[in-house]
């Protein structure tokens, strides 16, 4: 017998319009110290929907001190309420891996004037970290 949680071909075909509108309000969200937003950052380590259309994201910080960690856990938990269709978020926290640059994306990179080979991590937040 097939396992009601396990999303089909044509679930997942289904699910497709609303998991982009999602990435698309995870755009949105900005962390306060970096003009990047969370999704490029990447600091969303894991983002699934089910057939009830509830999202469940695994996510991290820059830092585990993050003073504005409530203020962005609550920003996400909002935008992602409000992509039509989705009947519930659920946000879990992480710092296992810890975040780093590696994780960034292309978009990110460009933005902040990263190259890949460059160590220097300073650029992105002044050497704070």
């Amino acid at each position: 017998m097939p396992d009601k949680d396990v999303l089909t071909a044509e679930d997942v075909k289904e699910l497709q319009p609303l998991y982009a509108a999602v990435v698309a309000a995870l755009k949105e969200v900005y962390d306060p110290e970096i003009p990047v937003n969370i999704y490029d950052l990447g600091l969303i380590y894991e983002l699934t929907i089910n057939k009830a259309r509830e999202v469940s994201i695994l996510m991290t910080f820059t830092a585990p001190n993050c003073p504005m960690a409530d203020q962005v856990l609550n920003e996400v938990q909002q935008c992602v309420q409000d992509v039509p269709g989705v009947t519930k978020c659920s946000i879990e926290l992480t710092f296992e891996p810890v975040w780093d640059r590696s994780m960034l994306s292309e978009e990110a990179r460009v933005e902040l004037g990263l190259d890949y080979e460059e160590d220097d991590y300073s650029k992105l937040n002044d050497g704070e970290n």
